[in-house]
């Protein structure tokens, strides 16, 4: 199981926030690429990058930061934030990013996802199931689609989805350990690659993640755990063998 370790994106700063909530945000780094290289030098073998200001408004106006972390590390990255239609994906992918990570536009504009797959691959393009009370969420977290997360990804795998990316809202940023009920959910639907997110706070949640995960459960995002020294990059990937 790979660790990815997180930059979240905004105003120019790493930081992260409690529940998606972007009044509460913790600022750790006022330069993204030095958070890159901290966990590059770590050992990261991928890092996860989220554009929240891409997120909420659907403009990417850290795409300059974004280049900077691609061109700061060997290992590879993908992105998320405010990716909703070919050109911002392309613009993304071209940056020198590995993978992409679309969500809102995956649910909602059938034709991009699918134009999107086949211009770029599905090995390119991962998407992310963000979920509040088992059902998915929208625009940066501020909107319930009214959809069900194991559903979505069902019919979207259908649709030649590859990789999905999920993360229970309820406990992201909480360091009170991830969902694991749900994410059994929601990875059994589908035979589909499944990134889990949220939660994270020690290595026993990355043992317990390890030990009960479905086997299509490739790795697993860790951020404000890694940013407070929890634990390093280093001990997070011995954990998950």
């Amino acid at each position: 199981m790979i660790l990815y370790p997180a930059i979240d994106i905004l105003g120019g700063k790493a930081v992260r926030l409690m529940k998606g909530e972007y009044d509460r945000e913790t600022r750790y780094f006022d330069d993204p690429a030095d958070a890159a290289r901290q966990w590059a030098d770590g050992g990261a073998q991928y890092i996860h990058v989220v554009d929240l200001d891409g997120a909420r408004t659907g403009e990417q106006v850290n795409l300059g930061h974004i280049e900077r972390i691609a061109s700061a590390v060997d290992c590879p990255i993908e992105v998320g934030g405010g990716i909703r239609d070919l050109e911002s994906a392309g613009r993304i992918l071209d940056a020198g990013v590995d993978r992409v990570v679309v969500g809102t536009a995956a649910m909602r504009d059938r034709d991009f996802l699918d134009a999107l797959i086949a211009e770029r691959g599905a090995e390119q393009v991962v998407v992310g199931i963000d979920a509040r009370g088992g059902q998915v969420s929208l625009a940066g977290w501020t909107e319930s689609s009214g959809v069900d997360a194991a559903d979505a990804a069902k019919e979207l795998a259908r649709r030649g989805v590859v990789r999905f990316l999920f993360t229970p809202i309820e406990v992201d940023g909480t360091m009170e350990g991830p969902n694991i009920p749900e994410l059994i959910r929601v990875a059994g639907a589908t035979d589909a690659s499944v990134i889990a997110s949220g939660g994270v706070g020690n290595l026993g949640h990355l043992e317990d993640l390890a030990r009960r995960a479905p086997a299509n459960v490739e790795g697993v995002i860790v951020g404000k755990a890694l940013f407070e020294g929890r634990f390093t990059v280093g001990e997070g990937i011995e954990a998950l063998r």
